[in-house]
């Protein structure tokens, strides 16, 4: 026989094979028929048969107590609600579940053509900045030429083709490595705004010592009355060579022969350059070859 709790989890009325409305009526012929053809007498070997007799039995006494069926049928109905709830909530749960794949598969998509734009424009910043270096890079070569003929231009010399040099003296111990600041990346740094800086020359023996040699006088000139070098070790500056002469001397033989000099580089440019260079160079050397002098000469006096 079944337990109170098995019979509530039973349907009666499927089980006597009758609708939920069903009268007392209809449910006593449903059993009567049930239960002749499962009758334990008519099933000595089958105890399933004698089981379901037992169930039907149980049925019938439920169904035809008015207080037990009502009872039964809250029970039922309060379970059919929650198996509805349930539906719909495992209904709602799929929704969800279907409406959060969609999402994440959009959002997956966005994300590859967000990558796809993304890596898109890198390339084209990338190309714009390679392309915007080369151009920068040839604007800057376009002002350097220019500021080159106006520099060649504005600062010619009284001394013909001489390069301008500055010697440069500043506070140094003789053993300091550094040379109190002043490198060659130092020295180019503090002078290269003035203009175009040829060489420049540090002193290996001579501490505090270096000449630097500059592409027009302008920039020399403006050099030396303009720049003082690192505070707290100020530069003293001197003109080594090419200095200017003063603006109200009156020309002299020497101006009228660079004038006319000038005259004949227009003509013939290309060799009057390669003939400045070389000068250029030996002038380099035999500077360099004087300063060792020098410092071979203090050393020896030291």
């Amino acid at each position: 026989m079944a337990s109170t709790k098995e019979l509530l989890q039973m349907d009666l009325y499927a089980l006597l094979g009758v609708e939920s409305k069903a009268t007392e009526k209809q449910i006593k012929k449903a059993y009567r028929q049930r239960a002749l053809s499962c009758h334990p007498d008519k099933n000595p070997d089958n105890p399933k048969a004698a089981d379901l007799f037992h169930q039907l039995s149980q049925a019938l006494e439920v169904l035809t107590d008015a207080a037990a069926r009502a009872a039964y049928d809250k029970v039922q109905a309060a379970k059919k609600q929650a198996e509805e709830r349930n539906r719909k909530l495992d209904d709602k749960r799929k929704k969800i579940k279907l409406d959060l794949e969609t999402r994440e598969k959009k959002a997956e998509d966005h994300k590859t053509e967000e990558v796809k734009v993304t890596r898109t424009l890198e390339e084209e910043i990338a190309r714009l900045r390679e392309e915007g270096s080369r151009e920068l890079q040839e604007q800057q070569r376009l002002m350097r030429e220019q500021i080159q003929r106006e520099t060649k231009t504005a600062g010619r010399v009284n001394r013909c083709d001489v390069t301008p040099k500055l010697k440069l003296k500043w506070k140094c111990k003789k053993d300091d490595a550094s040379n109190a600041g002043y490198s060659q990346e130092c020295l180019q740094n503090l002078f290269q705004k003035y203009g175009d800086v040829l060489n420049i020359l540090i002193s290996s023996k001579k501490a505090g010592s270096a000449v630097i040699e500059f592409e027009s006088v302008k920039s020399a000139d403006l050099a030396f009355r303009n720049e003082s070098g690192l505070t707290g070790n100020p530069l003293k500056i001197t003109w080594l060579e090419g200095q200017p002469e003063p603006a109200s001397r009156t020309n002299t033989p020497a101006d009228v022969f660079c004038s006319s000099q000038g005259s004949l580089r227009s003509e013939r440019d290309y060799e009057s350059v390669v003939l400045m260079r070389l000068r250029q160079a030996e002038e380099r050397k035999t500077l360099i070859e004087q300063m060792k002098r020098e410092e071979e000469e203090e050393d020896e006096t030291a």
